[in-house]
């Protein structure tokens, strides 16, 4: 090589240092799920082997986003996260807040099966001690499928995790072009791409165009502003969901309090109703020291006081939150306080 093509080549490679210095720097943490699943086939969208792919191969896969970010990787699992437990949870929170403690980081995606990514989200926004962005990101379609919506998606949750205007919004979902709150966003079918979304209270923005758009955010507590740490805790309080149904009965209370739940989130019918065999056993619970929460298994709304009995058992309101995240909020209320009171509090402000 003549000494001119040294010369260049040194050039071009000290530009490229530059400018990968001066990008934000976002860090990608792999879970596993069906952005990382394999089918035998590129028609397979369903039965395909979830987590398959590491998090190094998702990254060479999209190689736009180190226009936008210099990033890295990291396997944390690799699993479907309808396997997600505490343990795993509680192994990504402390890793996340590791980095994000880190003055190099600027912010962190998290690559997640979509089965249980709204807990997850939800938890980090909890526990997560930074304003700077976390962004979880999944796909309906594995990534050997025609029209994959993994890629597309991871692009742009790095370039959310990237952006100015993310910092200090709470943890958030960015799926199909649109960037939700960890709060509010919930599953919504079974297998269509674009199945993350905040029913009643919206979306906080889009990418489009090829910008970031932000239109509100969350006025609940959250991450910096949360009181909750789980840096020295290896497990959480057990927490059970009851869900209801005609011919309810007390057996499956019975059988949580049987199994040692500290606490019991009850989906109800309508307003958080609960049919009366099922109400006699969780009004003894909570006589006994179990923090019961009124929840719902309808979509929309919030679960408020209603039957006077309810309030007069002690028994909690979720106000908008669905049970599983109503049951992740418990479980962290429950290392804190088992004052049902102080525990209201926390369900009204959060």
């Amino acid at each position: 090589m003549s000494f001119r093509k040294i010369l260049l080549s040194a050039a071009l490679f000290t530009a490229t240092a530059v400018f990968a210095a001066d990008l934000p720097a976002v860090k990608i943490l792999a879970t596993g799920g069906t952005i990382a699943g394999t089918a035998a086939s590129n028609t397979q969208t369903t039965g395909y082997k979830a987590g398959d792919l590491g998090i190094q191969t998702l990254i060479e896969a999209v190689p736009a986003m180190k226009d936008y970010a210099d990033v890295s990787g990291e396997q944390i699992v690799k699993i479907s996260s309808n396997n997600m437990d505490t343990k795993t949870l509680l192994k990504l929170a402390k890793r996340v807040n590791e980095l994000l403690a880190d003055p190099k980081t600027d912010g962190i995606v998290i690559t997640h099966g979509t089965d249980t990514l709204e807990e997850t989200a939800y938890f980090l926004n909890l526990v997560a001690k930074s304003d700077k962005p976390v962004i979880l990101v999944g796909a309906m379609r594995p990534a050997t499928a025609i029209s994959a919506d993994g890629p597309m998606n991871l692009l742009e949750a790095v370039r959310v995790a990237a952006s100015k205007e993310a910092k200090g919004k709470g943890v958030m979902i960015v799926m199909n072009d649109e960037i939700n709150g960890a709060r509010d966003v919930t599953k919504t079918n079974t297998t269509n791409v674009s199945t993350f979304k905040s029913p009643e209270l919206g979306a906080l923005g889009y990418i489009s165009g090829g910008k970031i758009r932000f239109y509100k955010e969350s006025t609940k507590r959250h991450t910096v502003n949360s009181e909750f740490d789980v840096s020295k805790l290896d497990t959480l309080p057990r927490v059970d969901i009851i869900y209801s149904h005609i011919d309810d009965d007390p057996v499956m209370a019975e059988a949580a309090l049987k199994a040692g739940a500290k606490g019991i989130v009850h989906a109800g019918t309508g307003n958080g109703s609960i049919a009366d065999p099922t109400f006699e056993a969780l009004k003894k619970a909570a006589a006994n020291g179990t923090v019961v929460v009124r929840s719902a298994r309808v979509p929309n709304g919030a679960t408020t006081v209603s039957v006077p009995k309810y309030t007069e058992a002690g028994l909690l309101e979720s106000d908008t939150l669905n049970p599983q995240k109503a049951r992740l909020l418990l479980q962290l209320a429950l290392t804190k306080t088992s004052d049902p009171k102080e525990i209201q509090i926390m369900f009204d402000e959060y």
